[in-house]
Parts: structure tokens; sequence; C-alpha cells
């Protein structure tokens, strides 16, 4: 089979490896769609401490199941399926205490590979977030079960209703889902900060109450114009940068919550404004990853149709042509990019 390495900083090659075998509980999947995503885009320019080199990468993809192990009940040969690539362990502290997404060896265990035509499922994937895929839904769209899963985990760290106000903080792929789930959700005024034009563009197309076209670290004084000098209910920062982080607090009402949702560089320090944070009663939250029951609500948003997913696709690349997706990402050029083994 064909499957992207990462052999480095900047290297990638498309090589010709075994087709996996699956364990007794394991699947072997045969990917229908894979995307690209910033997680992947930043192992690619420098690295990943979990991606050692070489390996293969590419974690977002559905597919339809080629092989199953002898103890896998649930699933048959040929079932189109969606997934999430991780699955916790069920039994470590965490997992025992309803933070599954904090399991301890979640992450040595992630399902890494979907840029090949073929990827191994472990156990663990298979019986908590794997589920049968309709042939109404397009794979490249079930591949999206694992970034809206990491929104839904997100959103449940907070409360909010239709009426109140949003503020998102970039408008790439996180920050045009967090759009789409909130509309989904009722919510009408979500504004939503965007230097990028085009990724401005989408924002406004997908229903943004408004598109601050600035950079962040400026947007403070348009942000209390639009929510009426009060701040937002809602802010979700989605930059992962450490400066929109510390300004993030300032676009908040008093009282109101921040979702600190991008994550920053092993190392990063920020610095929080404390009386900002203390006296205006300040709610921050940081959610990582996801849990089962995100997945399982991710799922059923997808299956539904309701969200507008197909806007977040910007193109579409044969394995071969990886690079070339990357190179666009790196300049700024549209959102996600379909990878599939053949065009």
């Amino acid at each position: 089979m064909q499957a992207v390495m990462l052999l480095g900083p900047r290297q990638i090659s498309c090589e010709e490896l075994p087709v996996p075998e699956p364990g007794p509980e394991e699947v072997v999947l045969r990917v229908g769609s894979a995307l690209t995503c910033g997680t992947d885009l930043k192992a690619f320019l420098r690295g990943h401490p979990k991606m050692p080199p070489p390996t293969r990468f590419g974690h977002e993809y559905s597919g339809t199941i080629a092989a199953r192990g002898a103890d896998v009940k649930d699933f048959r040969e040929g079932d189109e399926v969606m997934l999430a690539p991780t699955g916790p362990c069920g039994t470590c502290f965490h997992c025992q205490h309803n933070q599954e997404n904090l399991c301890t060896s979640l992450m040595s265990t992630m399902a890494f590979g979907g840029y090949a035509e073929y990827v191994s499922l472990p156990g663990r994937i298979v019986r908590t977030n794997m589920f049968e895929k309709p042939k109404s839904l397009p794979f490249v769209e079930a591949a999206l079960l694992e970034p809206v899963s990491c929104v839904v985990f997100g959103l449940q760290h907070v409360t909010f209703t239709p009426d109140d106000t949003a503020v998102i903080i970039g408008a790439g792929g996180f920050g045009l889902l967090h759009l789409m789930l909130l509309k989904m959700l009722g919510m009408e005024r979500v504004h939503v900060v965007a230097k990028n034009p085009d990724r401005a563009k989408v924002a406004r197309e997908l229903g943004a109450y408004s598109v601050i076209a600035c950079p962040a670290e400026e947007a403070r004084d348009q942000v209390l114009q639009v929510t009426g000098g009060r701040g937002a209910d809602l802010v979700i920062e989605c930059t992962a940068q450490p400066r929109v982080w510390e300004e993030s607090l300032f676009f908040a009402r008093p009282g109101g919550q921040v979702i600190l949702f991008g994550g920053c560089p092993q190392g990063t320090k920020v610095s929080l404004d404390a009386t900002r944070l203390h006296y205006d009663q300040i709610r921050l939250s940081s959610p990582f990853h996801f849990n089962p029951a995100a997945v399982r609500q991710a799922c059923e948003m997808l299956i539904s149709g309701k969200i507008p997913t197909q806007h977040l696709i910007s193109g579409r690349y044969p394995l071969t042509d990886l690079h070339q997706a990357f190179d666009r990402m790196q300049r700024g050029e549209g959102i996600k990019y379909e990878v599939v083994p053949a065009i």
C-alpha cells in the first residue's frame, strides 16, 4: 500500500508499505478520505513530540473496514465507518473519574496514519469511538468527527443560552466549527475576529453576526463596540497564540466566560491580568481533546446534516501531492484539504 511518511521537518515521502493485519480486537480501515489540520502542518514544519520521525501521520479520516480481528463483533468487512482516532483505556485513575480525555495512555495509543491507503485501529477505538457511517454522509464530512468532537467537548465546559453573545477569536477550522455549532444550537449573535480576508469571507457565509477584520491583539475596542460596550458572554480563543490568550480576558463582560481552546506550544508561559480575572469574575476553561460522550454527540450532529461542513474543504489532493496542500496552508490559503489515496 501507499502511505505518507514524515521523515523530519519539511520532509515527507510517499512510500510502499505492507498492508497491516488486524489483531484480535482490531480492524484495518481502507481510508476513504483524510483531512489536513493545523497539528499535521506543525508536525510537518517543525516536528511534534507525539510523532517522532520516521512515522506515519494524519489523524482525521474515515473509511471502509477491509479486515477485522476475530474478537470484533459489532462491525463487518465492508462497513463504512467514522471514528475519532483515540480511545480511553477505561481503567486508569482519570477514566475512573469521568476524565477520559486525560487517560494516561490516550495519546500514546493514538491511531496516526490517515495519510495512507490503509490504517490499523486498536480495539479501544473500535469499542468506544467508532461508528457506522450512513451512506448519505460523504467520507470527507465523516472525517471531521475528531475536530467536531473537540469542539463539542469544549462547549460542554461552559453554560450559555441562545440570547447570549459570543466572540470567536480566529477563523481557521476550529474557529469556524465553533461558529457552526453555536449557530446550530440557536445562538444568533456570534462575532468572529478574523484577520485573514478569505477566512473572514467564509465566516460571513456561515452566518457570523459580524466579522472583526483585524489582528486579535488589536480587536479589543471593536469587540466592545459590537457588544454594546459590555463585552461578550462567551469568548472562544482559537488561535493558540500566547498574546491572544492574554488579550481574550478583555473581550469578555464582567461575569463572562472564556474558553482557551487553542493549545500553545509546550513550555509557553502567559501573563493574565489578575485584576480583570478576579474582580470581574472571569471564568476560564481550557478543554483538551474529547471524551466518548462528546464523540457520540458529534457523530449525531454530523449525521443530522445540520452542520454545513462543506465550507471547510478547500481542495482535494492525492497522497502523492500532500506537500502541495501543506504549502497552501502555510501561505494561509484555504482551511482544510481532503487527501485521498487516489483521484
